[in-house]
């Protein structure tokens, strides 16, 4: 490469953004300049470099850069030096900084730095403000308060100069220092002015707000804690130099009692510590991390991501909180030994103490109370399903006759159990065990006694499948030991239903659901037949055989009605079946009718379930909305998650994002609080209802949240999807670089031939973030990327559309020359859509907009013979297919082609007809206004030109 050719390196290093990518890129370019004999160049990157390891994450290298440069400075002067001047005192700071992070460097290399840095900025004829700001840094890291406190008043009295740090970085260390002495008032007062003011530096507005959560929580400003948290670590998220600040957060979240976000910003960032950016961050964040550890579950895990010989794998919570503080306590033992004081200790141990400190303070976006944090699951298809339904501890609504005999407490057992009103249930099983439990019964009495337990394990949230099985098994054995062949089919059925729950036994069970459904169809009275064959379709539903399920389903409706309870439940469970058939217009006479029957018998529970089968059957969202409301006014608690999502989904169908938000964030923590599966799919949801509701700072916490989960969970599929949509809710916050990384890890994880449709349109996307963004000659790279990935996937307009866009790229970085050479690949991808017989309109737009692209280029060389030619005939071409605005930019061109040719005439025509076409006022005809007139003028009709100039407002010029 030639030298013109490593300072364009240089300057488009300095323009990356801080991280890995700039300083690999960096450290590359010198390479190349310690290779050659450009001493300014190697002086320069070298300046460069120094910013960029202080911010990428990597200041022990920033202090090599920095002697260097010093070194050169004063060992031989040159011309160029007097540029960088300013920069070599500025750090000096960062020089301070970094040193007290090192134990392993000596205190009296730092004092050294500080006296050679109050030396020159004497020499300069700069002020001390700044040297008196870091000798307080070094007594207070040391911990040495009386010497601290002379060095703060120095700094405060000191008048500023253009070394002192920036308005919100100078604010920002005393904000700190206020708070370490209990001026919590005093630090929010200083802030004030300081936040309301423009802050352009690096670290700012996110080190002041850090600085500031603890201030605010203790003076009471929750609602500014909170928002000062989640602005400030959305901006610190994304840079390993700001694990420090991080910590903080982390820290903030077990003082407020977020317990479950603790834990989610500890995953996030735990694999940062095997390459912390000092010895000091990973102390602080080993600390906070240990303390919010210490307030998870003890049987729950951490996820830990692969690094070097050390595998990715779950660790127990209280295992790593004891390893982190380990580390912490060993890292400030060797701060110590460096220091000779016991400061760092001390401040350790106070971290590693912290606990919650007041009311709960709500930080997540998707959280709405305190809840233990759990590890998700997922479930087939995604649905959280709801929890057992908690026991009811309302006073029992039904009288026990004190009298009554055995046959009749069962009697009223089973009609409880019937008519679902297990209060009533447990009271008159309670009385025959009170009372007859060791009396000497016929065997029908006792077989009728181990049937109802069935009943009994349906009040029990969690009971075991297999217990229930069980106790079928030996009610069977007992009916058939009287011999009650009814009985026994009825219990044979329920026994079946329950095996066809499991693989091993499914065979079985299906034999015991259709012989009791054949043998009641000949035997049992009409609701026994009901009941039977309902039971038979329950077994299919469970081993997804739904036509079958279906049948056995029309079976039981036709004589249900002679039982209203059965009635209901045979129809919810026709519902769900048609639901799975996807027979919409019956899925929905089904609901209806089991809500219907639902209201007539009164029953919360029944009336809950058939308003949600309802609310999925309905097409409009309005009435799925009112569907669940009448649900969620009688659901139990264990019925309320499905209930959330549902109306939360019939929300977002219904344009009313904002509402939807908050039935998704209550589905996300029922989901937690009940331990049910799916909340990282539930996060992914509320993450687009936040998005659609322009709600884009919380939209991308609780993705980032998701994404966590579903990587947790292996489920990379979702997770990709879920970063898609990130990726856009970071390029709608204006965070570019997240946006392009999420964007690189999914084409990267899309590398595969079924994959490349969704490659192309991945790295097309980030190729129209870098546009945008002016990064052209990465975007091109993107788009030549993106083309190729639909060329091999067999998609040629997208090929077209991606190479189309390359070239633009080109031309705007600059490279008319790579732009030229790729006209002729884009010629190509146009010629395989050529000679179709019916061409679509997709591909009449793509082929005339490809024409007017390569024409710009050609345009940009002065090739206008050739620019011209190639846009003839593309603006009737795109109003063929009602593409007018893309016409009248084309023909615009080709007026601008005109003049610059030399034919106004010719031009003047053209124009006039597409002004006429043109809203006014529009920029487009004030772009055509101003061409017009210019030929006017090489017309020699100044006159007309000037009047039309003023009809459009444009100066003349």
């Amino acid at each position: 490469m030639s030298d013109d050719d490593l300072w364009r390196m240089l300057h488009e290093i300095d323009n990356m953004p801080y991280g890995a990518g700039q300083i690999a890129a960096l450290e590359q370019l010198l390479r190349r300049a310690d290779a050659g004999d450009d001493r300014h160049l190697a002086f320069s990157a070298r300046i460069s470099g120094t910013t960029a390891y202080v911010y990428g994450g990597e200041p022990a290298k920033s202090v090599v850069t920095f002697s260097w440069c010093l070194a050169e400075y004063d060992r031989d002067p040159q011309p160029y030096h007097r540029r960088y001047t300013h920069q070599l005192l500025w750090f000096f700071k960062y020089m301070v900084n970094a040193m007290l992070k090192f134990p392993e460097l000596p205190l009296d290399r730092t004092y050294a730095v500080l006296d050679d840095m109050e030396r020159r900025y004497r020499e300069a004829g700069h002020g001390l403000q700044a040297v008196h700001k870091h000798r307080f840094l070094v007594a207070a890291h040391l911990g040495t308060e009386e010497e601290a406190a002379e060095w703060y008043r120095r700094w405060m009295t000191t008048p500023r100069d253009a070394l002192s740090d920036c308005a919100g970085c100078d604010p920002t260390s005393q904000v700190e220092h206020l708070a370490t002495i209990g001026r919590y008032d005093e630090a929010v007062a200083l802030a004030e002015p300081v936040l309301a003011g423009r802050l352009t530096c690096t670290e700012q507005p996110q080190a002041i707000l850090t600085a500031l959560l603890r201030p605010y929580l203790e003076t009471g400003r929750g609602d500014a804690a909170r928002n000062a948290h989640r602005e400030a670590y959305r901006r610190l998220r994304g840079r390993l130099s700001d694990l420090w600040e991080i910590a903080d957060h982390v820290e903030f979240c077990t003082l407020t009692g977020n317990v479950a976000r603790a834990l989610e910003l500890v995953e996030r960032h735990l694999d940062w510590l095997d390459r912390a950016p000092t010895p000091a961050a990973a102390m602080h964040f080993a600390a906070t991390a240990s303390a919010a550890l210490r307030q998870v579950p003890g049987e729950l895990t951490a996820h830990r991501r692969a690094f070097g010989d050390r595998p990715a794998g779950d660790v127990p919570v209280g295992d790593l909180a004891d390893e982190l503080a380990g580390t912490a306590t060993a890292l400030a033992a060797r701060f110590d030994a460096r220091n000779g004081t016991a400061h760092q200790s001390g401040l350790i141990a106070r971290r590693l103490a912290a606990r919650q400190v007041g009311e709960h303070l709500p930080l997540s976006a998707s959280l709405r109370r305190p809840v233990r944090a759990t590890p998700p699951t997922v479930t087939p298809g995604g649905e959280p399903a709801p929890t057992a339904t908690p026991v009811p501890t309302a006073p029992a609504d039904v009288v026990v006759p004190p009298d009554a005999t055995a046959v009749e407490l069962l009697e009223l057992a089973d009609e409880c159990w019937r008519t679902h009103r297990r209060d009533g249930l447990v009271a008159a099983l309670r009385a025959y065990d009170e009372r007859f439990g060791g009396a000497e019964l016929p065997a029908a009495t006792r077989a009728r006694r181990l049937e109802l337990r069935a009943g009994e394990l349906d009040e029990r949230a969690g009971a075991d499948p297999a217990t229930a099985v069980e106790v079928n098994r030996v009610a069977l054995a007992a009916w058939r030991e009287v011999p009650d062949p009814i009985r026994a089919q009825v219990v044979a059925g329920r026994l079946g239903a329950l095996l066809c729950l499991t693989d091993e036994d499914a065979e079985e069970g299906l034999a015991l659901a259709r012989e009791s459904a054949d043998h009641l169809t000949r035997l049992g009275d009409q609701r026994e037949r009901a009941a039977g064959w309902d039971r038979l379709a329950l077994a299919y539903v469970h081993r997804e055989r739904w036509t079958e399920a279906l049948d056995a389903s029309g079976r039981a409706a036709a004589e249900a009605d002679v039982d209203p309870w059965l009635a209901v439940r045979v129809a919810l469970h026709r519902a769900h079946i048609l639901e799975q058939l996807e027979w919409a217009e019956e899925f929905r006479e089904a609901a209806g009718r089991a809500r219907r029957l639902s209201r007539e018998v009164g029953d919360a529970e029944l009336l809950a379930a058939a308003c949600l089968a309802y609310a999925r059957s309905v097409d409009d969202p309005a009435e799925a909305v009112a569907a669940c409301d009448e649900a969620l006014a009688v659901a139990p608690p264990g019925a309320r998650l499905p209930l959330r999502v549902t109306r939360g989904r019939a929300l977002l169908g219904a344009d009313r994002a904002g509402e939807a938000v908050d039935d998704l964030a209550e589905a996300v923590t029922l989901c937690v609080e009940q331990g049910a599966p799916g909340d990282a799919l539930l996060r992914w949801e509320l993450a687009d209802a936040y998005r659609l509701a322009g709600r884009l700072g919380e939209a991308a916490e609780v993705a980032e949240e998701a994404i966590i989960g579903l990587d947790r969970l292996g489920a990379q599929a979702e997770a990709d999807r879920c970063r898609h949509l990130l990726a856009g809710v970071y390029e709608g916050l204006g965070e570019i670089e997240p946006a392009l990384a999420l964007l690189d890890q999914l084409a990267e994880n899309l590398d595969g031939r079924d994959n490349l449709p969704h490659r192309g349109q991945v790295l097309e996307e980030a190729g129209g973030v870098l546009y945008d963004a002016d990064r052209d000659a990465l975007a091109a790279q993107r788009f030549a990327a993106a083309a190729s990935a639909y060329r091999l996937a067999g998609h040629p307009v997208d090929e077209l559309r991606a190479r189309r866009r390359e070239l633009l790229a080109l031309q705007w970085s600059g490279d008319l020359p790579a732009a030229v050479a790729a006209i002729e690949v884009l010629d190509s991808a146009a010629g395989k859509l050529a000679d179709l017989p019916e061409e679509p309109p997709v591909v009449t737009y793509e082929r005339a907009m490809a024409a007017d692209a390569g024409a710009r280029v050609l345009a940009a060389e002065d090739r206008l013979t050739a620019a011209l030619d190639r846009v003839a005939g593309v603006p009737g071409r795109l109003r063929g297919i009602e593409a007018f605005g893309e016409a009248a930019q084309v023909e615009l061109f080709t007026g601008e082609l005109l003049l610059r040719d030399d034919r106004p005439a010719e031009a003047e025509r053209l124009l006039r007809g597409v002004l006429g076409g043109l809203p006014t006022g529009s920029r487009p005809a004030a772009q055509g206004a101003w061409l017009l007139a210019r030929a006017l003028d090489e017309l020699g009709r100044g006159a007309e030109a000037a009047k039309l100039r003023a009809e459009h407002g444009i100066e003349e010029g």
